[in-house]
């Protein structure tokens, strides 16, 4: 019970975090491309990265970071709805270079975050 608390708790904060950095990103650019979407996904990878690969952190803040704000900050929805609807608007390089290059910097993030703590 304790744990979907903290799970709870770190979701409250990184569901809106993510809808702030949003905004914020995509009204500063102003393209078609969704930055900000992929920057809360780069970001999220990045911090489960730190938190997994530290092999210190307690199951509290595992589910906390990890789990909660990493889980609300991330949107694997969107990723796909704004792929999917760069597609439909003919932006095929675009939705490629949105879809790889999440992939690509994602993986990287996490593996730098994994690294950055051992």
């Amino acid at each position: 019970m304790v744990t979907a608390l903290w799970v709870a708790l770190g979701a409250a904060v990184g569901a809106p975090t993510r809808y702030l950095v949003d905004r914020a990103v995509q009204a500063r650019l102003d393209t078609a491309f969704p930055w900000g979407t992929f920057l809360v996904n780069v970001v999220g990878c990045l911090v489960l990265g730190l938190v997994a690969g530290s092999g210190t952190a307690s199951a509290a803040v595992v589910a906390l970071v990890g789990t909660g704000f990493c889980g609300a900050l991330t949107t694997y929805s969107t990723y796909g709805w704004e792929a999917m609807m760069l597609a439909e608007r003919r932006a095929g390089w675009t939705a490629a270079a949105y879809v790889l290059g999440s992939i690509a910097a994602g993986l990287g993030a996490a593996a730098l975050g994994w690294t950055l703590v051992n």
